[in-house]
């Protein structure tokens, strides 16, 4: 025999059987239907003396803890299938549950998802409007797309964001059908989309294609090279720019806020409306038929009139190719639908930019309810902080402490940076030296192009850029920079492993790259301590390139203060523990874990030799050698890919004739396929890199198998 409850919200039910016994204060988990969150309830009992504990009466609904607010319309959501018969009112509602689920699992993981906030009507809409998954729908950033990723299925994974074997922070072909293209560091979506549109065209198919852009994207060239060809090619796609930032100039104190009044609303409306887009198509055809004079100048009063009506830089997307409707409110889902119902309901449209106006730091202020959230930004660690704790020191506070003070003695330096977002150590050397800093968004290739610019007219520029950003500047770094021996400081952050940002920030390639310059100096610090001295070898080198790429965390061991940094002598590595059973090379972080695996081996009676080789490239053939002469087995430990370090190590060794005789190299490297997101300690076990990785190596050489096997249970 059973009891069954029924309270708020609609549809809870719990049973109690007889064999259960429960006292006064038990707290138990109920679960909501259509896989909703849990909740704990207290237990309150009518009477202390029921002697079979029988539940008598259930405590009203301020009576007991809920962790987050009831979400009774997201609740029946499991796919965007059931948005498509809900009411403007229901949709509404729709919105507020998909953000108090959005601020429950912010508030439950520490990872900020304001931006996902800001597009939550947005988000609703498009689903709404279109049929994903036989509709394409593609975004260029993945912190827009946690909305999306709740109504696609995956609200249950949500709290398993960016976690090991959780789901992905980007969009992931692999992990849904609802995401037809991988985001990660936005600006591909348009390229992307207007390829699946053409191949649309090609196969006779009818389904439509829908990118969100954002302003951080409006930054890339790419984009503008997409836009460009999609006006020529005609192909229908539907791009949407979600503005939250009320400006496509970067400098928004100096612009004015776009604005949404009634007659912005209204004629957006009209601009997307089947008669107008018609009528003007017609004027278009009759302005030709009377000649090339008369439909030039018609094309500049519709120019004028337009620019007019919309805000300033929306002519250019007309300039493009695309025809532009805005600017709309993001967060009025009835203006939304009714300008993306009319755009989806024409065929032959060509390409078409929908302008939607969010706020996010209205979301920001509305859900925070006060708590201090650090914002993920790529490039920027994925480590909260909050006022009342201290957070630890990074090498970018590092990095940005030495580089101040060599500013300080060399005016000539300046700084560029590239990427999305900034880190805080960054923001403070610009507002000491506002003159001497340059933010220029993800814009990446003209950063390294405007480094060498800055360095051909006197300067020394050190341009800061996130490795996997770097990537995207490489045929600039090759001919811009490289070739032509121009000194620019090249300075790669967020090298090696990226923790919960996982394979898209990951910064594995930059060595392998960076190296096979021929002018290019690569360098890599093992410490603070290192780190500073490199800023100071950076700044004295003005005969060619040089880079150097530091991890993103703590640093290796807390310094209560900066010191002046020492050039390093140019292609010099170091030993920092001597040995005679065998050696470890370790390049760049990786020193510190070939440090940690000398001690553990030494618990073995194992004597190491760890050296710290600081250059990649000029490699210190010294060291090398004598590190060969004086062991009889070698490993060199990098946190990269095959192809950098150690590939540069046994090109030496190879034409040395090294390996002709008794000596044992073996590589430590990143492996052969992207690391999916985890926490720090989770990938550099994945990867091999720890010291016990490393200890198990050097024992495997020693022929002692059995104490490597041991070593790593």
């Amino acid at each position: 025999m059973c009891t069954s409850l029924s309270h708020y919200p609609s549809g809870l039910s719990v049973d109690f059987h007889d064999n259960l016994r429960f006292k006064a204060g038990d707290t138990f988990a109920v679960k909501l239907p259509n896989n909703g969150p849990f909740f704990r309830l207290n237990l309150y009992l009518s009477s202390s003396k029921a002697s079979s504990s029988r539940i008598c009466s259930l405590p009203g609904v301020g009576d007991f803890f809920t962790e987050k607010r009831p979400t009774p319309m997201l609740d029946t959501v499991e796919n965007p299938m059931h948005l498509k018969n809900l009411s403007s009112k229901e949709l509404k509602q729709l919105s507020e549950d998909v953000r108090s689920e959005l601020s429950f699992i912010m508030s439950k993981t520490q990872k900020s998802m304001t931006a996902s906030l800001a597009v939550v009507e947005l988000t609703i809409a498009i689903h709404h409007i279109f049929h994903a998954p036989m509709d394409k729908i593609l975004w260029d950033s993945g912190v827009q797309t946690y909305a999306h990723k709740i109504l696609t299925g995956r609200r249950s994974l949500m709290q398993t964001l960016r976690e090991k074997d959780g789901i992905s922070a980007d969009t992931s072909r692999s992990e849904s059908e609802f995401d037809p293209f991988g985001a990660a560091h936005g600006c591909n979506s348009i390229s992307a989309g207007l390829g699946m549109a053409v191949a649309r065209d090609i196969k006779g198919k009818r389904d439509r294609i829908v990118t969100v852009i954002n302003n951080g994207t409006t930054m890339t060239g790419q984009v503008y090279e997409a836009m460009s060809n999609a006006g020529y090619l005609d192909s229908d796609m539907v791009v949407i720019l979600n503005d939250s930032r009320h400006s496509l100039n970067l400098k928004l104190e100096e612009t004015p806020e776009t604005s949404i009044n009634a007659l912005s609303s209204t004629l957006s409306k009209l601009q997307s409306s089947k008669l107008f887009r018609r009528l003007r198509q017609f004027a278009k055809k009759l302005a030709k038929r009377l000649g090339k004079g008369m439909y030039e100048w018609a094309a500049k009063v519709d120019e004028y009139a337009r620019g007019m009506i919309g805000p300033p830089g929306s002519t250019l997307f007309e300039e493009l190719g695309l025809y532009y409707i805005g600017p709309v409110d993001g967060h009025n889902i009835e203006d939304l639908i009714c300008v993306l119902r009319e755009v989806a309901s024409l065929d032959s449209t060509g390409p078409v930019l929908v302008h939607v106006i969010t706020k996010e730091e209205r979301e920001v202020q509305k859900y925070q309810k006060g708590e201090t959230m650090t914002k993920h930004q790529e490039g920027a660690s994925d480590s909260d902080t909050s006022p009342s704790c201290r957070r630890p020191q990074t090498y970018s506070d590092c990095f940005v402490d030495a580089l101040a003070m060599e500013a300080q003695r060399d005016k000539d330096i300046v700084v560029v940076h590239a990427g999305m977002g900034m880190e805080p150590a960054l923001q403070l050397f610009q507002e000491k030296f506002p003159d001497r800093f340059f933010d220029v968004g993800m814009a990446e290739q003209h950063a390294v192009t405007f480094s060498a610019g800055l360095s051909c007219g006197g300067l020394k520029p050190f341009c800061i850029i996130p490795s996997a950003f770097l990537q995207r500047g490489y045929d600039q770094v090759v001919h811009d920079v490289d070739r032509q021996k121009i000194p620019v400081r090249f300075v790669i952050t967020s090298a090696g492993l990226v923790g919960s940002d996982g394979p898209a920030h990951c910064g594995a390639f930059d060595i392998t790259f960076m190296s096979c310059l021929p002018n290019m100096i690569v360098m890599a610090p093992s410490d603070e301590v290192e780190l500073v001295n490199m800023v100071a070898t950076a700044s004295h080198i003005d005969d060619r390139p040089v880079c150097f790429r530091y991890p993103r965390g703590a640093i290796a061991q807390l310094t209560n203060s900066i010191c002046n940094g020492i050039p390093i002598e140019i292609g010099r590595g170091r030993v920092l523990v001597e040995g005679k059973d065998i050696a470890l090379l370790g390049y760049g972080a990786m020193v510190q874990n070939c440090l940690r695996a000398q001690s553990l081996l030494s618990k073995l009676g194992i004597e190491v030799t760890v050296a710290d080789a600081r250059f990649c490239k000029p490699l210190d053939i010294q060291l090398v050698r004598n590190l060969c002469d004086n062991h009889s087995f070698l490993v060199t430990v990098e946190e990269g890919t095959v192809g950098g370090f150690g590939s540069h190590v046994a090109q030496f060794m190879t034409l040395d004739g090294q390996l002709d005789g008794t000596i044992k190299w073996r590589p430590i490297v990143l492996p052969d396929h992207y690391i999916e997101h985890a926490s720090p300690k989770e990938q550099l076990a994945l990867a091999g890199l720890t010291a016990h990785h490393i200890a198990a190596t050097a024992l495997n050489l020693l022929g002692r198998t059995r104490e490597a096997l041991l070593l790593m249970c």
